[in-house]
């Protein structure tokens, strides 16, 4: 029997950024014959991963980020849903974790910051509020419950915007990426953040254009790059990933953080 390990298991990048903490570990077997003269090879992929459990959602869902890599000058963050009824950046996430972190990188994925929106498919959570027009920066009222911004009772009033903002101030990511659908573009930004952005755009091939339809007040990508700093930006997939896409997109964050040196420039 062949061990192939994936991922390894390695420590968190500090005390101080590690929230609860368990470990788990997935095993997979294939086996082939060649001929009928030739012993069956086994190869058995260890997967192991350290799960972080940052908060629960309105209906008592735990919300937990995965962390790949060991301590490292660069740390990037992925949020593979925000939007429950955008699941799309599921698969980049599993993209991801299947390549593992870039060299000298920290990597953390975090499935979904909404999982009651996701377990129906709905944009909002629980309390019928938009997650995305909920964090503090610029947050302001906006519709009632129900309607696709609902921006809720207050800034950070959900209990899922609460735990991303307790999370994010003590991680202080380089590089966060929030995935959504489907207007399949990346907007333009200026500075360091702007070559950043246009890099992904060219390795992806989405193209580079203004967001547009919505009301952006409470975002939270806006709210990251005010409050905490570095680089944090939507990615805008399209309805579907077409075949090899999630792959696309896991290959391109391993490639834009080699824009990254040490102690990389905000935005």
């Amino acid at each position: 029997m062949v061990a192939m390990t994936v991922l390894g298991a390695c420590s968190s990048a500090s005390v101080t950024q590690a929230p609860t903490t368990t470990t788990t570990s997935t095993t997979t077997s294939t086996t082939s014959t060649t001929s009928s003269t030739t012993a069956p090879v086994t190869t058995e992929i260890v997967i192991v991963e350290r799960t972080h459990t940052i908060g629960s959602s309105v209906e008592g869902r735990p919300i937990t980020v995965e962390v790949l890599g060991g301590p490292a000058s660069r740390r990037v963050l992925v949020v593979g849903v925000i939007h429950g009824n955008e699941p799309a950046g599921l698969d980049v996430v599993d993209a991801l974790r299947r390549l593992g972190a870039p060299p000298d990188t920290q990597m953390w994925l975090l499935p979904t910051l909404n999982p009651d929106g996701l377990a129906i498919g709905r944009r909002q959570n629980a309390n019928r509020v938009d997650l995305n027009r909920n964090f503090p920066h610029n947050w302001q009222p906006l519709g009632q419950p129900g309607d696709s911004q609902y921006a809720g009772t207050g800034p950070a009033s959900e209990p899922e915007t609460q735990a991303f903002v307790r999370f994010a101030e003590r991680l202080q990511p380089d590089l966060t990426l929030w995935y959504h659908q489907d207007l399949f573009r990346i907007s333009p930004a200026d500075g360091f953040e702007g070559e950043v952005r246009a890099r992904y755009a060219e390795l992806t091939g989405l193209p580079m254009d203004t967001i547009t339809g919505g009301i952006y007040t409470g975002i939270a990508a806006t709210w990251q790059r005010r409050a905490v700093g570095g680089v944090s930006f939507v990615v805008e997939l399209g309805p579907e990933l077409a075949p090899g896409e999630a792959q696309r997109h896991a290959d391109a964050v391993h490639q834009i953080m080699a824009l990254f040196p040490p102690n990389a420039p905000s935005s």
